[in-house]
């Protein structure tokens, strides 16, 4: 890769109005960490590649399968077989050659979360949903260090954001997913992502749903939303500027239904109206009561 014509001012000037020059050197200098690099992850580091983010810390151990192709912007007929992290660092080097990528090719584990977290500003969670286990202890992780953790939901053909911020309310403290089965954790951790579950009149197939097999129905519409709105959201971060809501506060974006809902559940799945919402979703996924 030819790296002389590259110059980072001139890469990133169009941004300028929108952001002032001294802050797109503050967007240059932070560094974010994203675990996943599948449906929203690959499109998560892009957008904030051309965002002009100069430095990631970047998880995950999958491989590219046709399986990919609806969703995955690295997948295509010349990636299959090859490693998610590798294809998108490639990707983001081409776009950006001065950037800065610690590249983890294993599972985020107590090992090693402390070196994926090192010196990071923002944490993007773009794990596979039914990777609750490394979720939980990497938002653990990003609580105890003050890191903000960001996560932005691809549900149907729109997006579920939430942010939890250093010093207000914890991931657990908010999904409430200790003691409880594998079953009854997947439940509540819709109902938490999704309380206004604006996608849930358009599922047609309701059996591609399937919880025993991790498997569920996805669109690149909704990882390319998820991109757009973490993008805005990183940016309010680093820049610390504009509003930023967090949980128990959230909102949903859904396009297909052309509808936007801010939601506030005080006591996160403990609140009465999450408790409803769990108790009509266990039935419907199929899920064992807990």
């Amino acid at each position: 890769m030819d790296r002389s014509a590259f110059d980072y001012s001139i890469a990133f000037s169009r941004s300028i109005g929108w952001v002032t020059a001294d802050e797109q050197v503050r967007l240059k200098g932070a560094r974010v960490a994203i675990a996943g690099m599948g449906g929203v992850g690959g499109a998560h580091l892009l957008t904030l590649c051309r965002m002009g983010i100069g430095r990631f810390s970047l998880a995950d151990f999958d491989t590219f399968e046709l399986h990919n192709f609806n969703r995955q912007v690295g997948a295509n007929m010349a990636t299959i077989g090859r490693e998610k992290a590798a294809v998108l660092a490639e990707m983001a080097l081409s776009i950006n050659p001065e950037l800065d990528l610690r590249h983890f090719a294993e599972p985020v584990t107590e090992s090693n979360i402390d070196a994926f977290l090192e010196g990071v500003d923002v944490y993007v969670d773009a794990l596979d949903f039914f990777a609750l286990p490394a979720r939980r202890l990497v938002f653990e992780a990003c609580y105890r260090k003050g890191i903000p953790a960001l996560t932005a939901a691809p549900l149907g053909m729109g997006v579920a954001f939430l942010r939890f911020s250093p010093g207000g309310m914890s991931f657990e403290s908010y999904f409430r997913l200790e003691g409880h089965s594998e079953g009854e954790q997947y439940a509540r951790f819709i109902a938490g992502l999704s309380p206004a579950m604006l996608q849930r009149p358009y599922l047609v197939e309701p059996a591609a749903v399937n919880f025993a097999e991790h498997r569920g129905p996805s669109t690149g519409m909704a990882c390319e939303l998820c991109a757009g709105v973490m993008g805005v959201e990183v940016l309010k971060d680093v820049l610390g500027r504009g509003e930023r809501l967090s949980a128990p506060r959230a909102f949903q974006f859904d396009a297909y239904r052309q509808r936007y809902m801010r939601t506030w559940r005080p006591f996160g799945n403990a609140n009465p109206l999450q408790r409803l919402l769990v108790a009509l979703i266990r039935p419907r996924l199929g899920l064992p009561s807990d």
